[in-house]
């Protein structure tokens, strides 16, 4: 009779155990290697940094992101999205113009003429994303927008038409093919050597987001160019096998605030609008011109930027590009 007993308090001692070891526990915070495609505390990558401290805040007991840095300290940014990818980190802050080496298509992201709620609407963010998801890579969202690029010139390189023959400018992939399409000779470079090029007379301007321009090229650049092109959208990534191995509770966290960084930019424009205030005051303040092209030369303008990066973008994804074209433009 004892050994009847102790039996059964041995089988339900080995049943408590297993309900045990069966019973979900506390999930551990987890800890995600962060990493930015510019330089930390470069004005574009200050919108990513801002967003990380967003998210350790609310994701405290549930998610973290240590940011490990940005480049060119940690690489080449034209690297960053591919060394994700492969594991090396686990969300990254970056503009289209560095992971369209890691997914062709990327440059749709600043050729979008729809608002990304349209476009996460429509279908066309669920597209991107299965382009994303085939190279190891999640699409987060837009956590900020730069505003449209501007070309930007050193003293006594002004323009009064559509034309660039005759100046060298620095290049990255967004606008390479337009500059070159309106006769400029292009050269590419990384963002710290922007100002070494113009201070010295290697190159004669330079193309960037105007929201984005930093300070410390005020002294070399004379002139603005309007009308803007394009869009200078940053965006969230992260490692396919990372991502989807968090828990629900810390993508929410995570979405909530890309998401919603998302929305504000496009929501009423009073954030967009108040940041544009704020780049103009700042251009005039330190001397730097606006120059504004009208009637025809500005129609040119903008056709061409529009022509020249849709006929790239085309020739480069045969397959992809009519169908994304179709989902992120309005159409003409």
């Amino acid at each position: 009779m004892q050994s009847k007993i102790t039996l059964i308090k041995r089988l339900a001692a080995c049943v408590a155990a297993a309900t045990l070891l069966a019973a979900p526990m506390d999930a551990e915070e987890v800890t995600l290697r962060g990493v930015t495609c510019f330089p930390i505390g470069a004005p574009p990558g200050v919108p990513f940094e801002e967003m990380v401290k967003e998210i350790n805040e609310k994701g405290k007991g549930v998610v973290q992101i240590n940011l490990l840095g940005g480049a060119p300290a940690i690489g080449s940014p034209f690297q960053v999205a591919e060394r994700m990818a492969q594991g090396a980190y686990d969300i990254a802050g970056c503009p289209e113009a560095f992971f369209g080496n890691l997914v062709p298509e990327a440059p749709v992201l600043r050729l979008q003429e729809k608002t990304f709620a349209e476009l996460r609407e429509n279908g066309g963010i669920d597209y991107f994303q299965e382009l994303m998801n085939a190279k190891g890579a999640y699409f987060v969202g837009r956590h900020h927008d730069d505003g449209p690029f501007n070309l930007f010139l050193g003293e006594g390189k002004a323009i009064d038409k559509a034309d660039l023959t005759g100046l060298n400018l620095r290049v990255s992939p967004v606008y390479t093919a337009f500059f070159k399409a309106l006769g400029a000779t292009v050269q590419r470079s990384s963002m710290p050597e922007v100002y070494t090029l113009m201070e010295s007379g290697a190159v004669d301007g330079y193309g960037w987001s105007v929201r984005g321009v930093s300070p410390s090229w005020y002294p070399v650049t004379k002139y603005r160019v309007e009308p803007g092109v394009y869009r200078a959208s940053i965006h969230t990534i992260a490692n396919l096998n990372r991502w989807n191995a968090l828990s629900d509770d810390a993508r929410a966290i995570i979405n909530d605030v890309v998401i919603g960084a998302e929305t504000r930019m496009e929501g009423s424009g009073e954030y967009a609008q108040k940041l544009d205030e704020e780049t103009r005051k700042s251009l005039e303040e330190n001397g730097i011109e606006t120059i504004t092209l009208e009637g025809a030369e500005a129609e040119k303008w903008i056709m061409i930027a529009r022509d020249s990066a849709w006929d790239e973008f085309i020739e480069q994804n045969p397959e992809t590009g009519p169908k994304l074209k179709e989902l992120f433009t309005n159409g003409q």
